[in-house]
């Protein structure tokens, strides 16, 4: 069995790297808004009773508007994205393919562990049964327009193939969303717990037209969405003031944090709103000194000299960080 994949947030890991470390612990290994969305008061029942399917129909109705889809029908809520991107190869044939990376290493995984062959590749040219595409790209914020991907996925189409395009870190960006552009031979991907600074929940979507939907939902089950997650999720995709406030704050503090970056002899290489990625001339010892002061920040075994760092939530953890880095 192949070992688990290291991911961020992960501060036990955190931990043994540096026992000695002060606490509290700042978490910037992952792309989580830090300021969460301030969630609505939940009635008893949304933890007593197993959720209602007009529960679920209404979840749903919100993200089609939040997401652009003309239909509800092509809403597919999840207990997060994780499931989703678990759950997609097992309803494929098997075949090849094609990741375009680097990106989030659960893609490549999670079509390996379901018998396909993957291969990691650069671009969209690839010619593969099954093309998956992270837009906004993590780690490097890496883009593709809207139209090169509607034609992509056409081209999948025609030849039998899919494309998947995780649209993850997408909210809070200046990119075109599939969403409003669902045909056969695609399937988007959303997360909300990034964008609204609540992964603990739980919650993410898949954007299909309609028949295609139907299966993956058949595939998660009944239920598959807690009573709270339908509550606050429906309540934060129907608030699109917060989101565009989110968007602009959380520009101004990937700025902040560009200019201290660049202070401390880093390049910014990409990134996004929710998090910035930059190359160091001594990355593992930034690592280490940032981790000796308990702050832990995303590295990669593949790119030593790289690091990923997500926002800082308040005053006393950009101070913290800014004592570092200069």
């Amino acid at each position: 069995m192949a070992p688990p994949l290291a991911h961020g947030g992960d501060l036990d890991a955190a931990r043994t790297l540096f026992p000695d470390a002060p606490l509290p612990w700042i978490d910037l290994s992952t792309g989580i808004n830090p300021v969460p969305y301030p969630g609505p008061p939940l009635e008893a029942s949304a933890f007593r009773r197993l959720p209602s399917s007009a529960d679920l129909a209404a979840l749903n109705a919100a993200a089609a508007k939040a997401y652009g889809v003309a239909d509800p029908a092509g809403i597919v809520a999840a207990p997060g994205t994780q499931i989703l991107i678990e759950t997609l190869p097992r309803l494929v044939a098997r075949g090849r393919v094609a990741v375009v990376g680097p990106t989030y290493a659960e893609h490549e995984a999670a079509w390996t562990r379901a018998g396909h062959a993957v291969t990691p590749v650069a671009d969209l040219e690839a010619a593969a049964d099954v093309v998956v595409v992270v837009n906004p790209n993590n780690p490097d914020g890496r883009t593709w327009a809207a139209s090169a991907l509607l034609a992509y996925a056409e081209r999948q189409a025609a030849r039998g193939g899919l494309l998947v395009v995780d649209e993850a870190f997408a909210d809070l960006e200046a990119v075109e969303s599939l969403g409003g552009h669902l045909r056969p031979g695609l399937v988007v991907l959303r997360s909300f717990g990034k964008t609204y600074g609540l992964a603990g929940l739980r919650l993410g979507f898949a954007l299909a037209e309609s028949g295609f939907a139907a299966r993956l939902a058949e595939a998660l089950g009944p239920w598959a969405v807690s009573g709270p997650a339908l509550a606050i999720g429906r309540v934060a995709l129907a608030d699109a003031g917060w989101r565009r406030d989110a968007a602009i704050l959380r520009g101004a503090d990937a700025n902040r944090l560009d200019r201290m970056i660049a202070r401390a002899g880093g390049r910014v290489v990409g990134g996004t709103r929710l998090f910035r990625t930059a190359d160091f001339s001594d990355g593992p010892g930034l690592f280490g000194r940032l981790g000796a002061a308990g702050i832990y920040v995303r590295r990669f075994a593949a790119a030593p000299s790289r690091l990923r760092f997500g926002l800082p939530a308040d005053r006393t953890e950009w101070c913290r960080l800014s004592r570092i880095l200069k």
